[in-house]
């Protein structure tokens, strides 16, 4: 647990990738297996999954420290990170027996915590919580909220693990896909190509993610140098099939297998030692159905009859990445689409696709077909030049993606909110509206895109006009336009005004532009997927 909460400290206060890495590389140099396999799970991004929501754990801090809810909450707002307010508000009484190994403490005092309500939950934990030091409660804290936002991505402690342990870095990447325990036998394992076979059977790739297009398209050569197809807007996912098993893994690694049966059985018609690179699409007749039906599909472990009739999936492949058991992602992207097109010709099932290739002879003609992206339903064209392998993560160069403009709307601010981690004491959360004839009617919640300095002078502005407070919300004047971006719209009966706006952020403060002057309802309406 020291140990650990040595490698927290050091990753939290440093700015600099090289110090990060460094203190990784150490920990994992010296750590024992039992706690480094829990440590790079967290890292990883993985939760305990405690059942313990937030209001309990502020209560159980407030009956410890003895300081009444109102003011924990206080604390809470301006801290803006409840594992830190914990650890600054209890009544601590550290003890050298409480230094166990960081394994000891999730399996001895964490993951009990999971069986049982929340008056024993609270006294198991009691008395462990107490004993520590305040960085120690910082890091237990942290373990029980999930919160490990310390700058570290998954590429760095690919990086340190790498160097700690002497194996390149994609292999790494590879044996980290998909589901695995965070114990000893794991972390020896990854160093053990045999030890990893059984659990690779199972496993994706990791996924090749194009860049955003920082050019013209014309400034890429020659387009014969490129395959061209639509950038659909669905869940990418990895088709796999092994030893008489189909899998299905989406890009943020989770099995979701048993979501889409209908394309596992479709899928049997490939043989073993296959897997293909696509996107799973809500489908009807000759077009994708939208995001919006697709998402009805979503966390739905068993769908019922119903909703794989209202929301119909297909998996639209354009990559093959595993051939008869060899992998193939070294060979050129021309050579994997021909290896794909012989594989599509012997299945029989519509429910998968062949990822059409858009064939046109100049960059005029093909950014005519861009234009054509939202008529088609689709986000807009990915560019993959012909000899590319299929790489590790976000690799700039071979693979671009050329989305269509987001759609826009000047919206009024109406309610702010601090944010958290380093920006709460900062109002940086804002709700935007709409105007619905002579009332003004909230459309959408926005947090990202404006400047620092411009984070500041608004900031400053919702201090000094502040009209109203509820809890951490504070209501102000509807003076301050912005202009939103966001990917569509569509119906939603969960939100006052009628509308659900997908991925919403600030594209520009409009200082420039009057309240009566914002977009209405009735005019968003319009753009309803």
């Amino acid at each position: 647990m020291r140990r650990f909460t040595k490698l927290f400290r050091d990753l939290d206060e440093s700015n600099r990738t090289g110090d990060k890495v460094a203190a990784l590389r150490a920990y994992f140099h010296e750590a024992p297996a039992e706690d480094a396999a829990w440590v790079l799970w967290f890292l990883w991004g993985n939760r305990l999954n405690l059942k313990i929501p937030s209001r309990r754990l502020r209560q159980w801090a407030a009956d410890l420290s003895g300081y009444p809810d109102w003011l924990v909450e206080a604390c809470y707002e301006r801290v803006g990170d409840l594992a830190e307010t914990g650890a600054l508000l209890l009544p601590l009484k550290p003890t050298e027996a409480a230094n166990l190994p960081l394994h000891k403490v999730i399996e001895t005092h964490l993951l009990p915590l999971r069986h049982w309500d929340d008056r024993f939950q609270f006294q198991l934990l009691r008395e462990f919580w107490l004993s520590l030091d305040r960085d120690k409660v910082l890091v237990l804290n942290k373990m029980l909220t999930g919160g490990f936002r310390i700058g570290v991505s998954r590429l760095l402690v690919v990086r340190a693990l790498s160097e700690a342990l002497g194996i390149e870095r994609a292999t790494l990447t590879h044996r980290l896909m998909g589901d695995w325990e965070p114990d000893a036998d794991f972390f020896h394992s990854l160093t053990d190509p045999e030890a990893n076979a059984e659990a690779l059977i199972t496993c994706p790739y990791p996924f090749y993610l194009a860049s955003p297009i920082s050019q013209e398209p014309s400034e890429l050569g020659k387009i014969d140098d490129w395959i061209v197809e639509w950038k659909w807007d669905g869940i990418r996912a990895q088709l796999i099939c092994r030893e008489g098993t189909c899998h299905i893994w989406s890009r943020g690694e989770e099995r979701v297998t048993d979501s889409f049966p209908e394309l596992v059985e479709a899928a049997k018609g490939f043989p073993d030692g296959t897997v293909l690179d696509g996107e799973i699409l809500c489908w009807e007749g000759d077009s994708p159905l939208g995001f919006h039906v697709l998402q009805t599909r979503l966390n739905r472990k068993k769908p019922d009859a119903q909703i794989m009739e209202t929301a119909p999936v297909v998996f639209m492949a354009y990559d093959c990445l595993e051939q008869n058991g060899k992998d193939i992602r070294d060979q050129p992207l021309a050579n994997r689409k021909a290896f794909l097109e012989d594989l599509m010709r012997g299945l029989e099932s519509p429910l998968i696709r062949l990822s059409p290739v858009i064939q046109v002879t100049d960059w005029q003609l093909l950014e005519e077909k861009w234009s054509q992206s939202r008529q088609l339903k689709v986000e807009g064209l990915m560019l993959k030049h012909r000899d590319s392998a299929y790489k590790v993560g976000r690799v700039r160069g071979e693979w671009w993606k050329w989305k269509v403009d987001p759609y826009t709307a000047d919206l009024v601010m109406v309610y702010a909110q601090a944010g958290h981690g380093r920006r709460a004491s900062l109002y940086t959360d804002y709700t935007l509206a709409a105007s619905d004839g002579e009332k003004l009617v909230p459309v959408a919640k926005a947090y990202s895109g404006l400047t620092d300095e411009e984070i500041r002078k608004v900031d400053n502005w919702i201090k000094r006009n502040t009209l109203a407070r509820r809890g951490p919300v504070r209501t102000v004047p509807p003076e301050q336009v912005f202009e939103i971006g966001f990917e569509g719209l569509r119906p939603s009966s969960r939100h006052k005004s009628g509308l659900a706006m997908r991925f919403p952020r600030i594209l520009r403060w409009r200082r420039d532009k009057p309240v009566s002057e914002i977009d209405t309802v009735d005019s968003l309406r319009k753009l309803i997927e």
